[in-house]
């Protein structure tokens, strides 16, 4: 089977990296590098384990301005970014370049719609794609040939999200994620959902009736409280599916390129990561036989 595509929420790995690592970890002028070697540290993971042909890098905006207009809460909650972090998000693209992994970026639209973008692009070209977020939006695009790579703290890498596995997560299909946020709401993006529809009646609503579309045509004949809560809000929840659903942008497919763990090792000792500079420098990671 070809190598897969690997396409990387940037924001997403920075971000949870930040978080999970102690700020002690510094460049030589005392600035904090714990977001940036905790990312690199997850794709080479997944590059040794999972051997793909290219990586992508994606950075969108915060939040996409189409989004705020439909609900001027979206994201509105989100604490700003901390100052630690803030130069490591300026120096990201030049290190990652260094590795040999392409840079993605969006002026109108947020990371995981061109993550979106670059798996359905592969698919039209009969490729296959990981997508290693943070982000369960992106649970929308999993398919036969698009695997989510679920970030998460601890254990041993990230989860290995399939169509099966969204299934046994929320009880309906990837297609369904969109019409499952408006009615469950998501705190991380600010959307409130249907009010007191949480993840099981969100999921059995949609198993009955098969979409949002018929969920609302059908709510007189639900319960007093889900009627209550989907009764004239229809433009509100279809508006929460619009924010939800992820939007495709022309993006060229990547050509094969492997990374350069030469120049890695290089860049990344600029920045004072001996240890992982060491590690670079001693070997390249083993790939398994392409098929």
């Amino acid at each position: 089977m070809p190598a897969p595509l690997l396409v990387v929420d940037a924001p997403s790995a920075l971000y949870r990296a930040f978080f999970a690592l102690p700020k002690t970890i510094t460049d030589e002028q005392g600035r904090p590098v714990n977001a940036l070697l905790g990312t690199a540290n997850m794709v080479l993971q997944v590059i040794e384990r999972h051997a793909p042909r290219a990586v992508v890098l994606c950075v969108g905006q915060e939040s996409a301005r189409y989004r705020v207009k439909l609900y001027p809460p979206y994201h509105a909650d989100r604490p700003p970014m901390p100052d630690e972090l803030r130069h490591q998000f300026s120096v990201a693209a030049r290190l990652f370049r260094a590795f040999g992994w392409e840079i993605a970026t969006s002026r109108d639209l947020e990371a995981d719609d061109l993550l979106h973008s670059y798996a359905l692009t592969e698919e039209d070209a009969g490729g296959s794609t990981l997508l290693l977020t943070g982000d369960r939006d992106l649970y929308q695009c999993v398919s036969e040939r698009t695997t989510v790579l679920f970030l998460r703290t601890g254990g041993d890498g990230p989860d290995v999200v399939t169509p099966d596995e969204v299934g046994r997560r929320y009880g309906i299909a990837p297609s369904a994620v969109p019409d499952f946020i408006a009615l469950r709401g998501d705190p991380s993006d600010g959307l409130p959902g249907a009010k007191g529809i949480g993840e099981k009646t969100a999921a059995d609503l949609l198993r009955r009736h098969g979409s949002l579309e018929d969920t609302i045509a059908g709510c007189l004949r639900e319960r007093p409280s889900v009627r209550a809560a989907l009764y004239g809000k229809e433009d509100e929840l279809r508006n929460f599916r619009d924010i939800a659903t992820l939007r495709r942008v022309a993006v060229e497919r990547p050509p094969d390129r492997e990374t350069d763990w030469k120049k890695a090792a290089a860049g990344v000792r600029r920045l004072g990561m001996r240890r992982l500079a060491e590690r670079l420098d001693a070997a390249e990671p083993e790939r398994p036989p392409q098929r």
